[in-house]
């Protein structure tokens, strides 16, 4: 350890700490400026110096002021102090669930001659930090470690929060060595001075948030913006103080950490690399669609290992990480790791999805075995069912086949008749007075490669650049440009687009008045106004030709299961799929976009054809 690197990059984050401090003092000096000069004159008064009329009426002047002055300072000094700072949302690690991770975590800051956290929660990310809850809005601190008594001055170490992917992934070895650095940070943090001035720096956060919370009356509101006013102020005068600081924060603790597994360090943080694209595609392509549906993984956890390990199947550059998986897995120190498993998959599917805090009738858990059957399968047979009700609306006649047991029943057939370019033309709509106006979609992210995806859309680049069918994309030079559709392309994806919007509303509407039901005192709401809103949202946009593609392709598969005896599948990187003959269907996009944009089925039918697939025969519906 290099003693003198710590040393400058402490006193580097102790400098800038009373840098922000002395903003601090300043405000203060300020607040009390009219306080003092109206003691002058008073004292000036009464010892017969400053007597007369003007300064009888300069009392007054400056008396009233002070008082007012002094007043706000009071209130603005009070809120800061009893506002509650914001704390990441995570899962709690009582020391009887984890004692071997806490002896891990404690021999380590031994090591580094560093105060031990108070302690440990996980996050649903693939990050670590340390999260100073002493504030006492948080509730009690935690005791202290044995043998480390806190004594009524000495501050409370932060809590140590750890991505939970970290603790699946990773080996014993791995997740000491990426723990290091951040753990090592508690020293720096236990110094009077910093410890201040972030507690400064949080209360005037804190204060802003209140400040700006609707809902109020308009007396409270003007002075709650007053408030608000006084602490961006402040907070833009110690910003650059408050940054530089924690870099000096940062700096010590990387400092100090090298003389712990630092060869062990370089080859964990590959590890972290991997582990957040396996959890982001597991997030985006796999656990979405289950939440869309009502359904909620409740062992994303153990997943990541699951698309890792396809992953180095996969990936000649990730042969050797499944050598590692002989090794004892950091999971292994938690005393129940599924419990812990079920409950930061809860609280992802909270965070990125907005769902309710606690399982319920239309919020269950599901497991890797039945997420087939439970959420690809009811997936694709809702978007079938949606895309038909658009073809009512839009009234489309069902196609009619001889020799089907259900002429009239909802078939793939009568989808193709309709896209393909000269058919019979569709009847007036159901509702010709209805506008077919597009609305804004929160989307499905797509499987690479072209399989089917959390709303059945084939994968495909050109499908992420478009507008849209019919809609307006952006070319290279940033104008707008026409998407290639045909006329019935665009007024059913301009159908469906309204359709999945409404729904979306209702479902909106209904979440709100749940989550405002569910929610206690102590819950914090994920947007001012709107406890419903997930705060990482991982949807976006979805343009209507994408939409589109995606209930043609849920359509299709839909066909294959009920009449050529394909299955529904999981696919841990890509998400829903399709088999047919035990093998993954993955060149199923390329046709379904030639029948949306160009009106030519010929391309789709014939690969129908080759798996046995009858788009004649009625499928089953949700």
């Amino acid at each position: 350890m290099s003693g003198i690197g710590v040393e400058a990059g402490a006193q580097a984050a102790r400098s800038r700490a009373l840098a922000v401090l002395r903003v601090r003092s300043r405000a203060l000096a300020v607040a009390v400026l009219p306080a003092g000069a109206a003691v002058i004159l008073l004292t000036g008064a009464s010892t017969g110096h400053l007597v007369g009329p003007g300064w009888d009426a300069a009392r007054w002047a400056v008396g009233v002021p002070a008082v007012l002055v002094l007043l706000a300072a009071a209130g603005v000094g009070l809120v800061v102090a009893r506002a509650r700072p914001a704390i990441s949302p995570t899962v709690p690690v009582p020391e009887e669930s984890a004692p071997d991770l806490y002896r891990m975590v404690r021999d380590l800051a031994d090591r580094l001659e560093v105060p031990a956290p108070s302690a440990i929660a996980l996050t649903p990310d693939c990050d670590s930090w340390l999260e100073d809850r002493a504030h006492s809005a948080h509730g009690p601190p935690p005791r202290p470690a044995p043998g480390r008594p806190a004594g009524p001055r000495t501050p409370v170490p932060p809590v140590l929060v750890i991505g939970s992917p970290f603790l699946w992934w990773m080996r014993v070895g791995e997740l000491r060595a990426v723990l290091a650095p951040v753990i090592a940070g508690t020293g720096p943090s236990a110094h009077p001075d910093i410890a201040a001035a972030r507690r400064f720096v949080r209360g005037l956060d804190a204060a802003v948030a209140v400040a700006s919370a609707p809902g109020r009356r308009p007396p409270v509101r003007g002075l709650c913006a007053a408030v608000g006013w006084v602490a961006r102020l402040l907070l833009r005068g110690c910003r650059e103080h408050a940054t530089q600081m924690e870099r000096g924060v940062a700096a010590a603790a990387a400092e100090r950490a090298q003389a712990v597994d630092y060869g062990l360090r370089i080859v964990a943080q590959e590890q972290v690399g991997l582990a957040y694209a396996g959890w982001d595609r597991l997030l985006t392509r796999v656990a979405l669609p289950a939440w869309r549906m009502g359904r909620w993984p409740s062992r994303l956890d153990a997943g990541v290992v699951a698309a890792l390990t396809e992953l180095s199947r996969r990936d000649r550059l990730a042969e050797g990480f499944t050598s590692r998986l002989g090794e004892r897995p950091a999971c292994d120190l938690l005393e129940e790791p599924g419990a812990v498993d079920e409950a930061a998959s809860l609280l992802a599917a909270r965070l990125f999805h907005g769902g309710p805090t606690t399982p319920r009738a239309d919020w269950a858990p599901v497991d890797w075995q039945a997420y087939p059957e439970e959420v690809v399968d009811r997936t694709w047979r809702v978007d079938a069912a949606r895309l038909h009700r658009a073809l009512d609306a839009l009234g489309v006649r069902p196609s009619r086949h001889p020799g089907t047991p259900d002429p009239g029943g909802p078939t793939l057939a009568r989808v193709l008749d309709h896209l393909t370019t000269g058919g019979t033309p569709p009847a007036e709509p159901a509702h010709p007075h209805e506008p077919l106006r597009p609305a804004p979609v929160r989307p499905g992210p797509r499987a690479d490669g072209g399989g089917y995806s959390s709303q059945g859309s084939p994968a495909s680049d050109d499908v992420t650049r478009s507008g849209g069918v019919g809609g307006r994309g952006m070319d290279a030079d940033g104008e707008a440009e026409a998407e290639p559709g045909t006329d019935r392309s665009v007024a059913l994806a301009a159908r469906l687009t309204a359709e999945l919007a409404r729904e979306e509303a209702q479902a909106l509407r209904a979440g709100k008045g749940a989550a405002g039901a569910l929610q206690g005192p102590d819950s914090v709401a994920w947007a001012p106004g709107d406890p419903g809103l997930p705060p990482f949202p991982l949807q976006p946009h979805r343009t209507g030709r994408e939409l589109l593609a995606d209930h043609v392709t849920a359509m299709v598969c839909c066909a294959a299961v009920d009449t050529a005896g394909a299955v529904p599948a999981l696919d841990w990187l890509d998400g829903p799929s399709l088999l047919l003959d035990g093998e993954r269907a993955a060149d199923l996009a390329p046709k379904v976009l030639t029948l949306i944009e160009d009106g030519d089925p010929g391309p789709l039918r014939d690969w129908l054809t080759a798996f046995g697939i009858r788009p004649e025969k009625p499928v089953r519906l949700v």
